[in-house]
């Protein structure tokens, strides 16, 4: 692969801006830079660099740089070439280049860029694979995700999309700034992760290579379930004509995989039910499925390339990832000490009871009911992204215009069907095995069998909307994301003799994104109207209910609207909550100069610049006021749309300087001011409120925020890198950021004055004062932290070790910001205040390989502390949890055939989670888990073939 140089440029005169304190530090260095070289700077001395760690697509290239080619055939050529992005870059970067063409040298994007410094990954709750990521402690929704420089429309609330929407085999190489310069679009606070497609110019000649996966999902399960299966395909095609002026490379893979069995648990904690006249210790309740998850996507890059001179260069980019996800549960739930909570379900009886210092260790329930769950989550989603870069040199100016236009749908449907004996009829339910505490190991009888589809029939089991008057069989939720976002970047760049500064780079940048939330929602009944009515489960299968070792009938309700149940469209305050729409314009003018020179006996190059980012935003939602909402349809329950938005400016000076200490040593320092914007869900204008329905007469409401600014920080950091050539490194980094401000979701005093009708419910005493919930800008703090890493080949010790090599890396990070527990009601426990969302306090990753004659082996292992990360709830909405650290185990061996009619082919075997880590989330103990979700190994088995 090949890097092109370019030299960096800004200029920051002229901006009618406040001065920040980085600006000001930025522009005294390069004052006093200049004044050292007052009497020596040229110009024929500057060495153009070999490489740089932003997209092709995001700068300007000299014609003084020349095309290379790098062959990636392996590990260590995967390494040299991330190694090559590193050491020649002008700001402070991590960098993963591919092993071969398609071959990241994990399964998937995310779990690549956790083994880099100071990055960690969470794993998805539902998959166990590698899903969020975070650098240097700061939740995901604080990094920037390009392709290829670009910014994208995203499928979710968050700004940047899903690492799952694109496939390894894909990407050529993937560079994190964690230290920003001024011609970075779309910066992130904590880094800019830019995902990288191949150019077929950078390549010396045809190159094809396809390949095929066969997957063993969820091998060695604690609990005997169903292992699934999964099988990939890729092809890549990379070629240039017309004596390499044009240039045409493409990319496919498809990958469906049907995951193996996973048990969960959810335990309703400890309760008191009266025996004999005496209050006893009994288990709350339980909640136990088994769940399967399916996981379908095509993905497709297409890159063409035209360069008829040498001053001229024409480029577009293609990218399309459409995919299916899906998640089946079986399972079973019900009360002990607390019933379901729903109409139909009397009071339990508990007799027969053992009971030992007041706890009953074992017991029976009368007047008891269950439920048999049945749901399928699944999302259709689809992203499209088109660039096209234009570069033009006339005289001594080189220009780029770039086009970009991303849009992505995701379509959610999220069916929730219960079965049981319908109306009044009770069971009986025995437990036994209750200490007192282990509800984790109670085990649970019930007097049915609920296999049988005679007993476990589709009715409105428990009444939990109400009863007979508003029957509620299941449920069905259908939320639609729709986000287009377009772009136009116009860059000049000129060399110039400025002191220190040898190039000036200016640049405009124009992005409007359009984001849309909206959907359908409601009770599922029974055809034919009867609130009690019952109807036998389709089929004929049957699944274990999790770990209970209960039995239950078990059906897949997708297309069962219209055949078995009705839909009871449900529109109230809290569902026109969650439809929402945000506009956003921003507008970024930057100016940048490549620095290169010698400062105190050592040469340096480096980059500063400003940009100047105007924002735009608009915010729309619904406005209910429950007073008048007497029902749940539009007619009952009227809504008010209405808007709200702001304009603001933001000044972001920064500075990279690298010093050349001789015998490839470099000490890297980087400045600057940076932001995360908010969630665009966190933009929208709707609200809601009434009075409190929990005992409490106050007025209380909720909504999002239109004119939330964004998060800002400083940052400060430090690298010291020892360079052996291209073939490894060792280095030490430290970084100091300090948030000024934070976003925090918290209840304020509020008077709904304005918002009370005559119709409004109000406290007793009348008053319109009360608790008003959103998201706002409050104070920040501090977060700060160190990164060792050595990349070494074994080689370099003794010749008897060639082949063998270590990659290893550890972060330790402290953060002062903690916050107050009141701002995320979702996450439980007893302390106030909660850390910083993201953070682990250490990470460690290690890779051990060895490489020889076609043969690679390779051994790796990540390692994160305890933290506070996010899932998704049943409604698809994020949600906090404590996450207890882990530590996960992947394998991988391999073989090339190095000569013969068979060159080419290479053969290979993977193990992912062969520890089998479980997943387990907790409220303050994390030796006493809430949740927990098992994944088991995911074997891999392929070949692939490239001429």
């Amino acid at each position: 692969m090949k890097f092109f140089a370019n030299k960096r440029a800004a200029n920051t005169a002229g901006l009618a801006f406040p001065l920040s304190p980085v600006a000001a530090g930025c522009t005294i260095f390069l004052m006093a830079l200049g004044s050292a070289q007052a009497q020596q700077a040229t110009t024929t001395d500057v060495a153009p660099n070999t490489a740089v760690a932003t997209g092709e697509n995001a700068t300007v290239s000299t014609t003084a740089t020349p095309v290379t080619t790098v062959r990636v055939t392996g590990i260590r050529k995967g390494i040299e070439a991330a190694i090559s992005i590193k050491k020649n870059s002008t700001s402070i970067v991590e960098a993963i280049s591919a092993e071969d063409i398609g071959k990241l040298p994990d399964q998937s994007v995310a779990e690549s860029i956790s083994r880099l410094p100071g990055v960690s990954a969470q794993r998805g709750r539902s998959s166990g694979k590698a899903a969020e990521i975070s650098v240097r402690g700061l939740s995901p929704s604080f990094n920037g995700t390009l392709l290829n420089g670009r910014e994208m429309a995203s499928t979710g609330n968050a700004r940047s999309p899903e690492f799952d929407l694109f496939p390894a085999e894909l990407m050529g190489s993937i560079v994190i700034y964690k230290t920003p310069d001024a011609s970075v679009i779309g910066q992130g606070l904590a880094s800019t992760i830019d995902l990288r497609t191949v150019q077929p110019l950078d390549f010396g000649k045809r190159t094809v290579a396809v390949s095929y996966k066969k997957s063993r999902l969820g091998v060695k399960q604690r609990d005997g379930l169903p292992e699934g299966d999964g099988d990939r395909y890729t092809l890549s095609y990379i070629d240039q004509f017309a004596n390499r002026t044009i240039g045409v490379a493409m990319g496919f893979t498809r990958y469906e995989e049907m995951g193996g069995g996973q048990t969960t648990f959810n335990s309703w904690g400890t309760g008191n039910l009266k025996y004999n006249g005496a209050d006893v210790k009994v288990p709350g309740g339980f909640g136990y499925d088994t769940v399967v998850d399916s996981h379908n996507r095509d993905g497709a890059f297409a890159s063409l390339q035209f360069r008829p001179n040498k001053n001229f260069k024409s480029t577009v980019d293609l990218f399309y990832s459409a995919g299916e996800t899906g998640q089946k549960k079986t399972g079973f739930e019900g009360g002990v000490a607390f019933n379901g909570g729903g109409a139909y379900e009397r009071q339990h009886v508990l007799s027969t009871a053992t009971v030992s210092n007041g706890v009953a260790t074992s017991g029976t329930l009368t007047d008891w009911k269950g439920v048999v769950r049945n749901h399928y989550e699944g999302a259709e989603d689809d992203l499209k992204s088109i660039g096209w870069s234009n570069e033009l040199k006339f005289g001594e100016w080189t220009t780029v215009a770039d086009l970009t236009w991303s849009k992505a749908t995701k379509q959610s449907s999220r069916y929730e069907t219960y079965a049981g004996l319908a109306g009044t009829a009770q069971d009986t339910l025995r437990f036994s095995g209750f200490d007192g505490g282990n509800v984790t190991q109670v085990r649970y009888t019930p007097g049915s069998n609920y296999a049988d589809r005679n007993v476990a029939r589709l009715t409105d089991v428990m009444g939990w909307s109400g009863g007979a008057s508003s029957p509620q069989a299941g449920y069905l939720a259908q939320p639609y994301v729709e986000d287009e976002l377009k772009a136009i970047r116009l860059t000049a760049r000129k060399a110039v003799e400025w002191g220190p500064v040898v190039a000036t780079t200016y640049g405009f940048n124009h992005t409007a994104r359009d984001k849309t939330r909206t959907g359908a929602e409601g009770r599922l009944m029974i055809k034919g109207g009867n609130p009690f009515g019952a109807v036998t489960m389709p089929g004929n299968d049957t699944a274990q209910a999790g770990s209970s070792g209960i039995t239950v009938a078990s059906w897949d309700p997708r297309g069962s609207l219209g055949s078995i149940y009705e839909l009871a469209d449900k529109v109230d305050a809290d569902i026109y909550n969650k439809f929402w729409d945000v506009q956003e314009r921003i507008n970024t003018a930057y100016a940048m100069g490549d620095l290169n020179g010698e400062l105190f006996g050592l040469s340096y190059r480096g980059n500063v610049g400003v940009q100047a980012v105007h924002t735009d935003q608009r915010g729309g939602g619904y406005e209910v006021d429950k007073g008048r909402c007497v029902g749940n349809t539009a007619q009952t329950c009227p809504a008010q749309r209405v808007t709200g938005g702001d304009k603001y400016w933001d000044v972001l000076p920064s500075l990279n300087m690298s010093f050349d200490l001789r015998d490839d040593q470099v000490l890297r320092l980087g400045v600057a001011k940076t932001l995360s914007r908010a969630g665009l869900d966190q933009l929208r204008a709707g609200q809601n409120f009434g009075l409190a329905t929990n005992g409490l007469s106050i007025l209380t409401g909720s909504g999002g925020n239109p004119v939330l600014k964004p998060y800002r920080a400083k940052s400060a950091d430090v690298s010291y890198e020892k360079y052996f050539g291209n073939k490894g490194y060792v280095s030490a980094a430290a970084f100091y950021k300090k948030l000024d401000t934070y976003i925090y979701t918290s209840g304020r005093d509020f008077d709904f004055a304005s918002l009370v009708t005559p119709s409004t419910p109000l406290p007793k005493n009348g008053s319109t004062l009360g608790r008003f919930s959103q998201p706002r800008n409050g104070t920040g703090g501090n977060i700060y932290g160190y990164e060792l890493a050595v990349n070494l080949p074994f080689s370099m010790a003794t010749s008897y070790l060639d082949g063998f090599g270590v990659m290893v890396n550890h972060s330790d990070t402290k953060s002062g910001i903690d916050l107050p527990r009141d701002g995320f009601p979702n996450v439980t426990g007893n302390s106030v205040r909660i850390p910083l969302p993201g953070l682990s306090r250490k990470v460690t990753n290690l890779r051990l390989y060895y490489e020889k004659a076609g043969f690679q082996v390779a051994a790796a292992a990540r390692k994160r502390s305890s933290f506070l990360g996010s899932v998704p709830d049943f409604q698809d909405n994020a949600q906090l949890t404590f996450i207890k650290g882990e530590t996960v185990v992947d394998l991988q061996a391999s073989y090339e055939i190095q000569r013969g009619w068979l060159k080419g082919t290479s053969l290979f075997v993977q193990a992912q989670n062969w520890n089998n880590a479980p997943f387990l989330e907790y409220t303050d103990d994390e030796n006493n888990p809430s949740n927990r979700r098992d994944y088991g190994r995911t074997y891999h088995f392929g070949a692939s073939y490239k001429f």
